[in-house]
């Protein structure tokens, strides 16, 4: 996109140019997921891991009304250090507000989507997709209905456990979202590895995901595929604690008359308090290992376009 308002680090658009592979990763979770200095440590990680697995991490973010795909070091370290209210979350809804009125914006699962897609990168990782939230059956995340309508690859490992895992899990297949297992037979629930749903196809390596993301695009389908990963067996919460701490936060939020974006940070945050911290770590662990699949899984896709191209 040759727009002004549309930045791309010299890196990723080399990258892209060569058809090199590019990870994306969104915003919010610097700006409203994780609190300081976790998020910007957390943020470098995810980098250092997409990079590690042999492709280059694209993050984005709207800084002072410009788009940016790809941060430098000052940028990322400038976002992270910004007071959460001082950003806005960026949906579907938000771009164009935020850039006509040159603001600070970071974006959601569903903002990074689409401007990853306009970018012409197809994998992003993230930590967890927001759904249906518990109790609010019409309070529906629009990450949901973008993954039933853009083009892009989400390695997370699941929906948040917030939520009403049933009812997004329902949401994904009205909206035609294959929700594909890595090494799990089992849609993941952030936290831990069990959710009690499956999944629609379970693969084992980088490659069958790369087949997967292809086909879709030979059969010209105009949505995203969600891969889900388990966090790390080491780092994962206690399953009883965890639920526990949710059902708490969640009345609370209720009493407060916590809804709508305010609500996802709010809980995490809480939670995080009620697990003396457990909820956090897994959080942190999750990300890393996610950005660390998705690069794989961008390098397995750029191999196989190339070997196609070649042909």
């Amino acid at each position: 996109m040759m727009q002004e308002w549309f930045v791309v680090h010299p890196e990723i658009e080399t990258a892209l140019a060569d058809s090199q592979p590019v990870v994306a990763l969104e915003s919010t979770v610097i700006t409203h997921g994780l609190p300081a200095p976790t998020n910007l440590e957390t943020a470098q990680a995810m980098e250092e891991a997409v990079r590690r697995a042999g492709a280059i991490p694209a993050t984005i973010a709207i800084i002072e009304g410009k788009i940016c795909i790809g941060l430098s070091a000052d940028q990322l370290s400038y976002l992270a250090a910004l007071p959460g209210p001082a950003v806005r979350k960026c949906s579907r809804r938000d771009l164009p507000l935020v850039v006509a009125r040159r603001e600070n914006g970071a974006t959601t699962v569903a903002g990074t989507m689409i401007l990853a897609h306009l970018a012409g990168i197809p994998v992003f990782a993230t930590g967890g997709i927001g759904g249906v939230h518990r109790g609010h059956a019409f309070d529906i995340s629009a990450d949901l209905t973008e993954l039933g309508r853009t083009p892009v690859t989400v390695v997370c490992s699941g929906p948040k456990a917030i939520l009403d895992l049933s009812a997004t899990r329902e949401v994904l297949e009205t909206n035609g979202v294959p929700v594909i297992g890595y090494e799990t037979d089992e849609m993941p629930a952030f936290y831990t590895a069990q959710s009690g749903f499956g999944v629609d196809s379970r693969v084992d390596t980088p490659v069958e995901v790369a087949h997967i993301i292809q086909m879709r695009n030979e059969m010209s389908l105009a949505s995203g595929i969600l891969v889900t990963v388990p966090v790390p067996a080491g780092a994962a919460g206690d399953p009883g604690l965890m639920e526990s701490a949710i059902i708490t936060a969640t009345a609370e939020a209720d009493a407060q008359g916590i809804h709508g974006p305010a609500a996802t940070p709010w809980l995490l945050e809480r939670v995080a308090t009620l697990t003396a911290g457990q909820s956090l770590r897994a959080n942190q662990a999750l990300l890393a290992n996610n950005a660390r699949i998705a690069g794989m899984i961008s390098v397995a896709l750029s191999s196989g376009n190339m070997a196609k191209n070649q042909a």
